[in-house]
């Protein structure tokens, strides 16, 4: 009779985990990770939906009394020059209720771009740009619970933009962001002070190129 021998490959957690959380937005050449997971998601094509649960947030307080980076992150690792928008819409239910665009080279370097519940109760364009400490900018209101995000990096210099229809961009923010760590860019969800945030992301664009022009964005 003859044996038959199996050998069976252990592999970290942490190995079996990295293999088993990639996922791929049609749209995008770069695999996606979850930096933290949310409550629920879904993912077809160029559509994303995230459910952030309660107490979800990213954001270091000018006043060093709040500190946190729990909201749920679906980054990748970009190119050097990109352009990426995506449409970005949720129900507004709670305050700083919000879906946003990131960029993070590490816990106290990223840039944040939100469209939140403000503390009004508007639909706010908010821009949080960390380097250690945030810097928290609140920008144009909309009626609206959809709005287009695009975020623009050439070279060491990042350009965000808001657009009502996704063709006509207007720049929000234009800086510089020199770090030494590499970066992610990718998809966040936030419900700071509800229990819960369903942030769809539609028609997401992805292009590894460097704008010349930072007012039109191209």
């Amino acid at each position: 009779m003859k044996r038959i021998i199996a050998f069976i490959v252990l592999l970290p957690v942490s190995a079996l985990w990295a293999q088993s959380d990639k996922l791929n937005i049609t749209t995008i050449p770069h695999a996606l990770q979850w930096e933290i997971k949310p409550f629920n998601y879904s993912l077809k094509q160029d559509e994303l939906v995230m459910v952030a649960g309660e107490k979800t947030d990213m954001f270091r307080d000018p006043n060093v009394t709040y500190n946190t980076d729990n909201a749920p992150k679906l980054l990748f690792k970009p190119d050097e020059n990109f352009v990426l928008s995506a449409a970005i819409e949720h129900s507004f239910a709670n305050k700083w209720d919000g879906g946003a665009l990131v960029i993070k080279a590490d816990s106290l370097h990223w840039i944040k771009f939100c469209y939140e519940k403000d503390y009004t109760g508007a639909r706010r364009v908010v821009s949080v740009v960390t380097k250690n400490i945030s810097d928290d900018c609140n920008s144009v209101e909309l009626t609206t619970n959809k709005v287009y995000y695009k975020i623009a990096k050439a070279d060491q210099v990042i350009t965000l933009y808001y657009s009502t229809n996704g063709t006509n961009w207007f720049l929000v923010r234009h800086l510089q962001f020199d770090v030494k760590s590499p970066l992610k860019v990718g998809f966040l969800a936030q419900s700071p002070t509800g229990t819960r945030c369903e942030v769809k992301f539609s028609e997401i664009r992805y292009q590894a190129k460097k704008i010349k022009d930072p007012y039109l964005g191209e």
